[in-house]
């Protein structure tokens, strides 16, 4: 989803974190409040500059942090290709 510019409402917990920070590359929610996750993507929902600009921003991360080449080891891309016809 970040790579393909999505706002992002996810849950405020240790994996995740490492990827999103709220309020800039996507919404953090605590993992055990569905009051909190209904509210952010409420808010979400009314406000397109911001989905805009969180999508952006996630999107920007995805690309500089998480690319195939530089995350996947030589044999796991081999694969990818493989299965993906190229």
């Amino acid at each position: 989803a970040m790579a393909c510019g999505c706002a992002i409402v996810a849950s405020d917990t240790a994996p995740v974190r490492e990827a999103i920070r709220d309020g800039e590359t996507g919404r953090l929610v605590d993992f055990f409040s569905v009051s909190a996750l209904t509210a952010r993507i409420c808010e979400l929902l009314d406000d397109p500059d911001q989905r805009t600009r969180l999508g952006a921003a996630a999107r920007a991360q995805a690309v500089e942090h998480y690319d195939l080449r530089t995350c996947c080891l030589p044999r796991q891309i081999a694969l990818l290709e493989r299965v993906a016809g190229g």
